[in-house]
């Protein structure tokens, strides 16, 4: 969840990089606020759908580039379950 303390909202704020999932949850809800900030306060339905749509892309290119990649590899050092 993004609620995390008031003194680490400051830090993320000002250009601190996360080190926490509390905190990359804080930092990604910050941005896509901004981002929907963008018409004044007008927000559609579609705009909530393009958020969730990059959202959902970047989830399936961080697991088809990385993660896919680490499960190989470990699946290679422990064996199969297949």
């Amino acid at each position: 969840m993004p609620y995390i303390s008031q003194e680490e909202r400051r830090l993320l704020d000002y250009g601190a990089l996360p080190n926490s999932e509390g905190q990359l949850n804080y930092s990604i809800t910050i941005l896509i606020k901004n981002y929907l900030a963008r018409n004044k306060g007008r927000v559609s339905y579609a705009d909530y759908n393009e958020v969730l749509g990059v959202l959902e892309g970047v989830k399936l290119e961080i697991y088809r580039r990385v993660i896919a990649k680490y499960e190989d590899k470990k699946r290679e050092s422990n064996g199969d379950v297949y």
